[in-house]
């Protein structure tokens, strides 16, 4: 059977809704893929981010999960650090009780780890707070052996998708068994990726990809034949305002960005 990986790019956020401090608003988004990706089975899962972003992964990921230090946020740096013979980034996941208001690490002029938004001057508001980790219970892949071998299967997914299905992401891994990758595109037409899916070692033909660029016709043209390239079902991005009517509160998941948006007034 196929070793597969699935990593969280936890990439620059762009936009922010207004009123909902910028770093809250993106460990919020980044907090609920992450746990997204704990449900899953039959993949291993693990977080990527920059040396600069490490605070992130550090504020979100549970124990055991897997962190890529990667030096540009792309898709081929993430593949790049997933193939043989390539460890991963530094330190495994603080305990759940830190990610609790006031235990999240955040950027300190732009580029250090220093005290969460939580912590800041002025008194900003605190994320909502997690349950506590005996009433939580551990999530599905929290005790997992940090893996340390090769993969044959690694998809990448945006971190700013929180309230992603599951269902979206086996979509996206399924065409790996007769093509050698795969796209799924960001809802709405215009350019932008949710995720992408490729077979190890990653062909020579793949362009560079930034998940908020990139178009599936584009990596179609670079690959030898069209039918080297699967498209995947879309999903929705929260990169404007227009994308938080695409959000269905009936979904279950993504706590931490619906609650955030609750206090706002801005998701009844």
């Amino acid at each position: 059977m196929a070793r597969r990986l699935v990593v969280a790019l936890l990439g620059p956020v762009a936009w922010s809704p207004p009123g909902i401090d910028p770093i809250e608003w993106r460990t919020a988004l980044a907090e609920d893929v992450v746990d997204l990706l704990a449900t899953l089975n039959e993949v291993e899962t693990a977080v990527a981010v920059t040396p600069t972003d490490r605070w992130l992964a550090d504020a979100v990921v549970w124990p055991g999960t897997r962190v890529y230090e990667i030096p540009e946020p792309t898709v081929n740096a993430v593949l790049d650090a997933c193939g043989p013979d390539r460890p991963a980034g530094p330190g495994l996941a603080r305990d759940p009780s830190q990610r609790v208001p006031g235990g999240a690490p955040g950027p300190v002029n732009g580029s250090e780890a220093g005290p969460g938004p939580e912590a800041g001057p002025g008194g900003r508001a605190a994320l909502p707070e997690r349950a506590a980790w005996a009433e939580a219970g551990r999530p599905a892949g929290a005790d997992r052996e940090v893996p340390s071998g090769r993969y044959d299967q690694v998809a990448v997914i945006a971190g700013d998708a929180p309230d992603l299905p599951g269902l979206v992401i086996g979509k996206l891994l399924r065409p790996l068994t007769t093509r050698p990758v795969a796209v799924a595109p960001a809802e709405g037409g215009g350019p932008g990726l949710l995720g992408v899916a490729a077979r190890l070692p990653v062909p020579e033909w793949l362009p560079t990809l930034d998940l908020d660029s990139a178009r599936p016709a584009a990596v179609r043209a670079a690959a030898p034949r069209p039918g080297d390239l699967a498209v995947t079902p879309a999903w929705h991005r929260l990169r404007g305002p227009g994308d938080l009517a695409l959000l269905n509160p009936a979904l279950e998941g993504w706590d931490t960005t619906r609650a955030l948006l609750s206090g706002t007034g801005r998701l009844r």
